[in-house]
């Protein structure tokens, strides 16, 4: 991990991309503002977590759930799985 100290409205810069400034210290919180490309995204860490696991959980889908949406596209198409 790279640790570095900045002060107040002094930047980090990442890439040619990513410019993270430090815009306000108040007590024991940090105000950072972010600029970066519209695709990059950017999440506080624990978001970025609970994203990560709704994710993993929806793609483990159980094999009855599976078994039946091969019954219903067995249906919906009318005839028997070739």
């Amino acid at each position: 991990m790279l640790v570095l100290t900045r002060k107040l409205k002094e930047a980090i810069q990442i890439g040619d991309d990513i410019e993270i400034t430090v815009l306000a210290i108040q007590g024991d919180q940090v105000k950072l503002g972010i600029n970066a490309p519209k695709h990059v995204e950017i999440h506080r860490k624990e978001i970025y977590l609970a994203i990560q696991a709704e994710n993993n959980a929806a793609s483990h889908a159980s094999k009855t759930s599976l078994e039946r949406l091969n019954e219903q596209l067995k249906h919906w198409k009318g005839g028997k799985q070739s």
